[in-house]
């Protein structure tokens, strides 16, 4: 048994991400069109109708956009938190009662053999949360759309085998960027992004010995650039004796099905 993922799409374009076990098929999120979902499903092989279900992180359009859509033509179960569910009813059109199930925050739920574990984080939603992935002892960590990696977080997220983590922005860039002060204000705040440099730090205290793949996720199109990120990641590790496939993610081409063992 093994877990597989890819990162279907990241940023503020969309975002979904898909993984997968021996058994089971879950998406995360939908925020593309779903023509554009069905483009990148294409691009991996993968069946929509063959998913188990999908999971939402909160109610914003990069993450939800597609989500009705897809849901309906599909017939596949949705599940998000209370709140969530709340704030993002009347943006998905009419969902049949028997598609629409609950997931807690700090909450373990099982999907056939993989465990998903909710955490909340801090993020301008009406209760933004992401998930751990467990199966026969692998582990993966989808963690962006916050304003700082906490200290419960990082308990919660330690030691997996891979991340996929945001790296939204340089500060340097973003200061000095053609946004509006009040845009600049929530990306930098405790409820925006995290930055490059942030980021490295936080995966600096996260990642093990058994760690072996990190994709940059959620990378801002304005306010970054690919090789930036990944630069600025990396010799935050290197600093303190970490050395490790950093990679990026590109908002518009999923990342291919990747292998974690």
């Amino acid at each position: 048994m093994t877990l597989r993922f890819s990162v279907l799409a990241s940023g503020s374009s969309g975002n979904a991400f898909y993984i997968e076990s021996d058994k089971q098929k879950l998406l995360v999120d939908a925020g593309l069109s779903g023509k554009q979902m069905d483009r990148l499903f294409g691009e991996v092989a993968v069946d929509p109708s063959s998913l188990d279900g999908i999971l939402v992180t909160h109610e914003h359009s990069d993450h939800i956009k597609g989500l009705g859509i897809i849901a309906r033509k599909y017939n596949l179960p949705i599940y998000a938190n209370a709140k969530t569910w709340k704030a993002m009813e009347n943006s998905l059109g009419t969902i049949s009662l028997d598609q629409k199930f609950d997931f807690g925050m700090e909450e373990v739920k099982t999907f056939g053999d993989i465990d998903v574990e909710s955490f909340g984080v801090s993020h301008d939603a009406a209760e933004p949360m992401f998930f751990t992935f467990r199966n026969d002892g692998k582990k993966v960590a989808l963690v962006t759309d916050l304003g700082y990696v906490s200290e419960r977080i990082k308990r919660t997220v330690e030691d997996a085998d891979a991340y996929i983590f945001e790296a939204n922005h340089d500060v340097g860039m973003l200061r000095m960027g053609r946004y509006p002060w009040n845009v600049k204000r929530r990306i930098l705040s405790d409820s925006g992004h995290v930055s490059n440099e942030d980021c490295g730090l936080a995966l600096s205290d996260l990642i093990t010995n058994r760690t072996n793949r990190i994709y940059l996720a959620h990378l801002s199109q304005d306010n970054n650039m690919k090789d930036l990120a990944r630069m600025s990641v990396e010799n935050i590790l290197k600093e303190r004796g970490i050395t490790l496939d950093v990679r990026d993610t590109d908002p518009k081409n999923p990342t291919g099905l990747y292998e974690v063992g």
